[in-house]
């Protein structure tokens, strides 16, 4: 909500002044049906919960649920300041999920976002004593130090005062020591050269401090190798690639990147390995089979009577639409009995 903030209703109509008088009234009454239908839904579930707040058997009164006003979460993004409501989310997942990577990367980027250079400072520390070969860690350490390296000099009394504690504490981090970030990152690299993650991780890092490479980062990930797993597993060989991780690269393609002939190159290729998935719209997917039928659906005649049931999957396996299909050579082989 912080980097992408929700419109607010001035600027919705601010850009529906532009639009033209035609779409502007067809958007308008959009809304309006949006609304109107919202509010009765709302007022239909609550006249349901009123009348289902009755004596039960034993004698005792159940009361209704409350009525959610904002079901679908319109109202919930209008914060004036989400970083102040993510601090209230962040020291919870402190509290109780301390030892989570997850916690301290979300503690480095919502104080990056706050300009609290310490608090930052003290997440990469968390997260390198936590696990300092994570892709996430070395992210974050690699954006801190660029980020610090970039500032100008210390002017206030504060300033200084976080500029010596930074000087102070940075030979106490040992992938530091005598290096660039260029070449830290670059041992980096070399050091998990085999896994996808980490590969996605040092490209997305060469690319922020080496802008003029963007060809090569991307090379780097393009590059990996989805070796297969040890170990015998009953199904057979398995791929080390996660989906999830793959998800994160694609997504990393397209936004980070932003190169969508690269993230289409890269969801094709792991179309191959994830046949199932909807994401990456596999062969064998829920996606593709909809689009198999509503193909059929299409070449079947106007008045809607399918004239061959019969399709193939991808595997080449007959299939239909209704079932199971028994073919009868000879009509007059029927009878009634």
């Amino acid at each position: 909500l912080h980097d992408s903030p929700s419109k607010s209703s001035t600027e919705e109509n601010d850009e529906m002044s532009k639009l033209p008088p035609a779409q502007r009234k067809k958007l308008r009454q959009k809304q309006k049906k949006a609304e109107a239908r919202a509010k009765r839904e709302a007022e239909e579930k609550q006249e349901d919960e009123t009348t289902s707040s009755h004596t039960s058997k034993s004698g005792k009164k159940q009361n209704a649920r409350p009525v959610d006003l904002d079901p679908h979460g319109e109202k919930l993004v209008q914060i004036e300041n989400p970083l102040a409501e993510g601090t209230k989310y962040l020291k919870l997942l402190q509290n109780n999920s301390s030892d989570s990577l997850e916690t301290h990367t979300l503690s480095f980027e919502l104080n990056m976002r706050k300009q609290k250079i310490l608090l930052a400072f003290q997440a990469v520390k968390q997260l390198i004593k936590l696990d300092e070969n994570s892709p996430d860690s070395h992210r974050c350490l690699i954006r801190f130090f660029h980020k610090i390296n970039n500032l100008p000099s210390p002017g206030t009394d504060s300033e200084k005062l976080i500029w010596n504690v930074l000087e102070a504490e940075r030979p106490d981090l040992r992938q530091l020591h005598g290096k660039s970030l260029v070449e830290v990152n670059r041992s980096f690299l070399e050091k998990h050269s085999a896994s996808l993650t980490h590969r996605a991780a040092a490209a997305e890092m060469m690319y922020l401090l080496e802008p003029d490479k963007k060809l090569e980062a991307i090379k780097l990930i393009e590059d990996s190798v989805n070796s297969t797993a040890s170990g015998n597993s009953v199904l057979g060989p398995v791929n080390e690639w996660k989906i999830l991780d793959c998800i994160d690269v694609h997504k990393l393609l397209e936004t980070i990147f932003g190169d969508q002939d690269v993230a289409n190159s890269w969801k094709a290729r792991c179309a191959e390995y994830f046949p199932y998935s909807t994401y990456f719209e596999g062969i064998k997917s829920a996606s593709a089979a909809y689009c198999s039928v509503a193909n059929s659906l299409e070449d079947s005649s106007e008045n809607g009577i399918v004239a061959n049931a019969q399709m193939k999957s991808a595997d080449g396996e007959t299939c239909t639409l209704n079932g199971t299909v028994h073919i009868v050579d000879e009509l007059s082989n029927l009878s009634i009995r």
